[in-house]
């Protein structure tokens, strides 16, 4: 009994490596089959760019303003949604858009009593 479950347990063990591999595969070859013209993306050496044009078996990046290089569709590791690739590209949080008006609010109050300040020290002159 205990030579058969020797035996059986690398039999699982390959079986299992074998399938996540492939689930693996799948989900990498309809995340390729889906790139689309404007849709931010991050290669497998790391670099951010936005897709230009896909062809058949390469596509085309723009990694600065005016510079659009090739790579094979399996250099694209991760499609980015639109907000996670701005906020990465422009190094600014996702949801950034609530945090400046709070700075605004707290950099009117220092103006306002320094013009207090101002005409206070007007009027005893």
């Amino acid at each position: 009994m205990a030579n058969l479950i020797i035996l059986i347990l690398p039999i699982v063990a390959i079986f299992l490596m074998f399938r996540s591999q492939k689930k693996r595969q799948q989900q990498a070859a309809s995340m390729q089959a889906t790139l689309q013209p404007g849709a931010g993306v991050r290669t497998i050496g790391g670099m951010y760019a936005q897709v230009k044009a896909v062809n058949d078996e390469t596509v085309e990046l723009e990694v600065a303003p005016g510079v659009v290089v090739h790579y094979t569709k399996g250099a694209v590791a991760a499609v980015l949604e639109p907000l996670e690739y701005d906020a990465i590209i422009n190094g600014r949080p996702a949801e950034a858009d609530e945090e400046p008006a709070a700075e605004a609010e707290d950099t009117e109050k220092p103006l306002s009593l320094a013009k207090d300040a101002e005409a206070d020290a007007t009027e005893t002159k």
